[in-house]
């Protein structure tokens, strides 16, 4: 094995400096027994040997450091430039070739190429969606042409504003890119083992939507919302939308929106036995993890459910790490400074 890829069974979530958030997550389920679609990461030492040839030239960690985060006409024109060196510049021959001998082996007739950054998902910061990914991608060559485009978005302004306003080092910033099977979804969404409104543990989330789970994650649909006992499994919360449209495949590749008749848009896009089935499969990542998580999953046509993205939940743990105010000496100052404007 090529140190320029890496398959889901040889990585873990402890390999996530190089392979990533993403990549780790998916070998991680790999692993634990989900079904997860089968697929390579192109790692980090992949990224850092293209990344030298292309410091070679001119700088790109340094600038990224060196540009003042709060000047957004400042930080357009340095993602336009260094995006534009990341496309044009062309792979190390060796990663090339790894990439296009993992891609035969997988031998699937269309790929998901998404990106899975070294600083993402994890558990105390999480900017998933700040970078690119690519569904229904047909060929190797436009496989290794995706890789180098989620490696560009690395210097998006939304990704690099981010890592500028949280201090993030450039050094220990790096891209790795998870290639995978590609699921032809009938139904597909997220699921919380933890509220993300009220932050109970003790139910599951799931919302879902027809077709591709982009349109879900994009906002592009309303998606179908249930809330259920974790222990129970019983539905509390049914609450069926309108959903418009659906993604699919294009033709030619990517992904197109289409319109749904008004039948199957006001038709839910679970059923209780398919929803219980999550509930189970979301019990066991928990259980895992040992910590509620934010998952991504999908149904393809012919009724197999498979997770694409399991991260821990960040906001309401966020919440709960937050220190609590100190308590005071003496109690009786503090209740005379509420009382008498901090007189004493």
């Amino acid at each position: 094995m090529s140190a320029a890829v890496a398959w889901f069974s040889e990585v873990g979530i402890a390999d996530r400096p190089t392979v990533g958030g993403k990549g780790g997550s998916l070998g991680e389920l790999t692993g634990a027994g989900i079904a997860v679609p089968p697929g390579f990461v192109v790692t980090t030492h992949a990224f850092e040997q293209f990344l030298a040839a292309l410091e070679a030239r001119d700088a790109v960690r340094a600038k990224v450091e060196a540009v003042d985060g709060t000047d957004l006409g400042a930080v357009m024109k340095l993602s336009e430039e260094l995006r534009r060196r990341v496309v044009e510049e062309p792979l190390p021959a060796e990663v090339e070739q790894a990439i296009l001998a993992a891609h035969a082996e997988l031998a699937a007739a269309a790929v998901a190429v998404r990106s899975s950054a070294t600083t993402e998902d994890a558990e105390d910061a999480s900017f998933a969606g700040l970078q690119d990914t690519f569904l229904w991608v047909l060929s190797a060559a436009d496989t290794v042409a995706r890789v180098r485009e989620c490696w560009g978005s690395l210097y998006s302004v939304e990704s690099m504003t981010y890592r500028l306003k949280h201090g993030l080092p450039e050094e220990g910033v790096a891209m790795a890119v998870v290639v995978q099977q590609m699921v032809d979804a009938r139904t597909a969404g997220v699921m919380f083992t933890r509220s993300p409104t009220t932050g109970d543990k003790s139910v599951i989330t799931i919302e879902g939507a027809w077709g591709l789970g982009s349109a879900v994650v994009s906002g592009e649909v309303t998606p179908d919302r249930w809330v259920m006992g974790k222990i129970t499994g019983e539905i509390s919360v049914r609450d069926i939308s309108h959903k418009h449209a659906k993604q699919v495949q294009a033709p030619g590749g990517g992904i197109v929106e289409v319109e749904l008749d008004a039948a199957d848009a006001d038709r839910p896009c679970l059923t209780d036995e398919e929803l219980q089935a999550l509930r189970d499969v979301g019990r066991r990542i928990e259980r895992h993890y040992r910590r509620p998580q934010d998952i991504e999953w999908a149904i393809d046509k012919s009724g197999a459910l498979m997770l694409l993205q399991a991260r821990p939940e960040t906001v309401w743990s966020a919440k709960e790490a937050a220190p609590i105010a100190e308590t005071p000496a003496n109690p009786l100052h503090h209740v005379m400074n509420i009382f008498g404007g901090g007189r004493r």
